[in-house]
């Protein structure tokens, strides 16, 4: 066995209670993982070992959510997000490669801090969207997914004033999440990048970590009432925009 392909103590250290608190966020809301656990992970590893990991430990989150909620998916909902999100992404990947970044992340982080502080503070009136919404939502999401690798927060916008159960809009957004970490996992798979040892065994140490946020989070989420679970999901949003922005500021 090759033992240089092991993470480090120091890693699995830092690690373990950063992934922990990402999959209980992840399991509450569906989302929110990657801007948990990215921000310390990249402290002691580069981003292009991050992003392929928690693709990897994505996956099996997706199938522990799927086995508890996979009854209350939304198929409704999610026979149009799906594609709208896959146009999406493809325009949102080309796009990288033409627009600056800067400036989108900049534009997005003031929408979602906005949005949240509306949703915490100012009263919301009864009743659900329209489904028309669906088109921006769904397209828009895809086109972060592509440029940033997060849209999870432009779907729970929709999701939260769309659906009415919690389960819901958790299975419904976990549904979404895995889809599009089965697909960076097939993509980065065909690249070779899975052939690197070290990836691989770094995945795997996640993998306790990833269990027990999971764990945790559907226990919080079990005794909460409807309207404390959408202000822990707008209270989300809120750090995700902030963490956007910041990370739009201390861009190159």
């Amino acid at each position: 066995m090759d033992f240089d392909s092991l993470p480090s103590i120091w890693l699995l250290m830092l690690a373990f209670p950063a992934v922990t608190a990402a999959y209980a966020i992840f399991a509450m809301a569906g989302f929110g993982a990657v801007f948990i656990s990215a921000p310390a992970l990249a402290q002691v590893m580069p981003v292009a070992t991050i992003v392929p990991v928690l693709a990897l430990v994505d996956c099996g989150a997706a199938v522990i959510n799927g086995l508890k909620l996979g009854r209350k998916v939304a198929f409704n909902e999610l026979k149009w997000l799906i594609p709208l999100m896959v146009c999406g992404t493809l325009i949102g990947v080309k796009a990288l490669l033409v627009i600056p970044a800067k400036p989108m992340m900049f534009a997005l982080g003031t929408f979602v801090v906005c949005y949240a502080l509306y949703s915490l503070f100012v009263p919301q009136r009864g009743g659900e969207i329209s489904r028309k919404w669906i088109v921006p939502f769904g397209f828009f999401g895809g086109i972060f997914s592509g440029m940033f690798g997060s849209g999870g927060f432009v779907y729970a916008m929709y999701l939260t004033r769309r659906l009415f159960d919690r389960d819901a809009i958790r299975a419904t957004q976990a549904a979404l999440i895995s889809l599009s970490s089965f697909t960076r996992v097939v993509l980065f798979a065909i690249a070779g990048i899975y052939s690197d040892l070290h990836t691989l065994t770094l995945a795997l140490a996640c993998v306790p970590a990833m269990f027990l946020g999971t764990w945790i989070g559907h226990r919080i989420t079990v005794s909460m009432s409807r309207e404390q679970f959408l202000r822990a999901i707008y209270c989300l949003l809120l750090i995700s925009g902030s963490a956007l922005l910041l990370r739009a500021w201390f861009s190159a």
